[in-house]
C-alpha cells in the first residue's frame, strides 16, 4: 500500500511537470507541496526556492488576504481568472492570472491548487494592440481608405435576396443605430461592416475592428474601455476601442464570445454612449456607431446563455443576415470568374475559366466555408495549373477526391447509398452550423439528440 501510493505521487508529480502552465500546490498549513518548471518561470524564481516553504516567506510581499492561494484555504471557495500582483523574494514585480482551486478530500480541505498564467506577456499584447489601433486611428484621420479598404460594391452577386440585403445596407449606412450581422464564417461579414462604413457620414472618421474571441476575457475589458493610471501595477492612461473609435465606426466580430458580465458593460455604452476606464471613476463620452457580427445563430446564442438577451435587443434595430453560398449557387459562377480574373493579375497568369466538370462540381459542393473557401480553392488551382483552364486534376488532393467520389456517385443509381449520402451532407452542415454541438444540430435536422448521436457514429464506421 505504501508502495502504491509512493508510486501514485510520482505519476502524478510527473505528469503535472510536463503541463505547461505554473502549478502550485500548498497544504492547509501554507506549505508548498508541489511546484514545477513554469510557475517558476512564471515567479522569476527557483524550484528550490518555494518548495518545502511556506507561501509568505517565499512571497514575502504576499499575506493571507491578498495571496488567493492562502485564501481558498481559508474560504474553500474556488477563484477564477484573478489577476495577482506581487513581488517575489528577489524584489522583483510578478504579474499573472490564477485559477485557484480547493483540493478536497470526503469533503475535508487539504490544500489548494493555483493554475497560474504569465499575465506580464498578456499585458504587452495589449499593450502592443492598442499602441496600433492608436497608430491606425491617427492614420485613419489622414486617409481612411487605409483601414477601410471594402465597400458595399465589392460584394459580387446576382441573387436577389444578397442584393437587396446590399441595398437595405447602403439606405441603413445613414443611420447611427448599432447593427448586428449574422453569418457563417467565410460568408464577408467584415467586408459587409466595412461597406456599411464606407456608405455611411462616419466614412472619414475611424473605422476599428476587434475579433473578441482573439483576446483573453481578463484582457478584452481593458482594450474595450482602457485603462487608469494605478488601476492596476504598472497600469498607465490609456484609450480603450471606443475612444480610438470616437467618431467612427467599432465592429465587434464574435460577440457572442465576449463574457456576460462585460456585455453589460457594452450594454451601458450603447445606453448612454458613456465609458469608464478600468480603475477610473470618471465618464467619458464617445460618439460610436457600433456594429457587431456573429457566426452562430443569434437565437442559438440566446438559448445556449452566450448572448445577453437585452443586449440582442438593444442591437438589434437593424439586423442582417448573410446567405450562406450553397443559398446563392447562382453566385458560384460569378465568383469564380471574378476570382481567376483576381490571381490574373495577381499571379501574372492568362486562365480563361474552368472545364466543364469542375464547373459542375463547384455548383454541387456544399462550401461549408463559403465565398472564403471558393477564393482560397481558387487560388490554390491557379498556383498549379500549367493550362489555360482549370481542370480537376488542379483541384485540391480533398477536393479532388470529393470530385472523384461524385462522378461514381453519378453513374450508381442506388436509392440506400444516394440517401445516405445527402444524410450525411445534411448532418455535416447542421453541425458546422452548430460548432460542433450536437443538441442544436438535432434542433436544425428536426430529429432527437440520441438518433442524432447514432447516425454519427455509424457514419463514421
Amino acid at each position: 500500500m505504501v508502495q502504491l501510493m509512493a508510486l501514485t505521487e510520482e505519476v502524478l508529480s510527473a505528469i503535472l511537470k510536463t503541463i505547461d502552465e505554473g502549478i502550485h500546490v500548498v497544504n492547509t498549513e501554507g506549505k508548498t507541496i508541489f511546484y514545477n518548471e513554469v510557475a517558476a518561470r512564471h515567479d522569476g524564481m527557483d524550484v528550490k526556492e518555494v518548495q518545502g516553504k511556506h507561501l509568505l516567506d517565499a512571497f514575502p510581499s504576499l499575506t493571507g488576504n491578498s495571496s488567493t492561494l492562502l485564501r481558498v484555504i481559508k474560504t474553500g471557495k474556488p477563484i477564477y481568472n484573478q489577476i495577482q500582483v506581487y513581488v517575489n523574494m528577489h524584489g522583483k514585480q510578478i504579474d499573472t492570472i490564477n485559477t485557484t482551486l480547493p483540493i478536497l478530500v470526503d469533503k475535508e480541505i487539504i490544500g489548494a491548487v493555483e493554475i497560474a498564467k504569465d499575465y506580464s506577456r498578456m499585458k504587452q499584447l495589449a499593450e502592443s494592440l492598442l499602441d496600433l489601433q492608436r497608430t491606425v486611428n491617427k492614420t485613419s484621420k489622414k486617409n481612411t481608405s487605409k483601414n477601410v479598404k471594402y465597400t458595399l460594391d465589392d460584394l459580387k452577386s446576382v441573387n436577389p435576396a444578397f442584393l437587396s440585403t446590399k441595398d437595405e445596407a447602403d439606405r441603413l449606412a445613414k443611420s447611427d443605430s448599432p447593427i448586428l450581422v449574422y453569418g457563417e464564417s467565410g460568408t464577408g461579414k467584415e467586408l459587409f461592416v466595412q461597406g456599411i462604413h464606407h456608405a455611411s457620414h462616419r466614412i472619414n472618421s475611424p473605422f476599428i475592428a476587434q475579433n473578441c474571441a482573439a483576446i483573453p476575457e481578463t484582457l478584452l475589458e481593458s482594450i474595450l474601455f482602457g485603462t487608469a493610471k494605478g488601476s492596476y501595477t504598472g497600469a498607465v492612461e490609456r484609450k480603450g476601442l471606443f475612444e480610438l473609435a470616437d467618431g467612427g465606426t467599432l465592429f465587434l466580430d464574435e460577440l457572442h464570445t465576449m463574457p456576460i458580465e462585460l456585455q453589460a458593460k457594452l450594454l451601458r455604452v450603447l445606453e448612454d454612449g458613456m465609458v469608464r476606464r478600468v480603475g477610473s471613476s470618471q465618464n467619458i463620452s464617445v460618439d460610436v456607431r457600433v456594429i457587431a457580427a456573429m457566426n452562430v445563430h443569434p437565437n442559438m446564442a440566446l438559448q445556449s446563455q452566450k448572448l445577453r438577451s437585452d443586449l440582442y435587443y438593444r442591437l438589434n434595430v437593424f439586423t442582417f443576415s448573410l446567405l450562406p453560398l450553397r443559398e446563392r449557387k447562382e453566385d458560384i459562377k460569378l465568383l469564380t470568374q471574378y476570382f481567376i480574373e483576381f490571381f490574373n493579375k495577381t499571379l501574372q497568369k492568362r486562365i480563361n475559366g474552368v472545364e466543364q466538370k469542375v464547373e459542375g462540381f463547384f455548383m454541387k459542393h456544399p462550401w461549408p466555408g463559403n465565398v472564403r473557401e471558393l477564393k482560397h480553392t481558387i487560388e490554390y488551382m491557379m498556383n498549379v495549373c500549367d493550362d489555360e483552364t482549370l481542370r480537376i486534376k488542379d483541384l485540391p488532393i480533398m477536393m479532388k477526391q470529393l470530385a472523384a467520389g461524385n462522378e461514381n456517385s453519378e453513374n450508381n443509381l442506388s436509392l440506400r447509398k444516394n440517401v445516405e449520402e445527402l444524410e450525411k451532407q445534411l448532418i455535416d452542415t447542421a453541425l458546422d452550423q452548430s460548432a460542433g454541438n450536437i443538441k442544436q444540430a438535432a434542433r436544425l435536422l428536426e430529429i432527437p439528440r440520441q438518433t442524432l448521436q447514432y447516425k454519427i457514429k455509424r457514419l463514421r464506421e
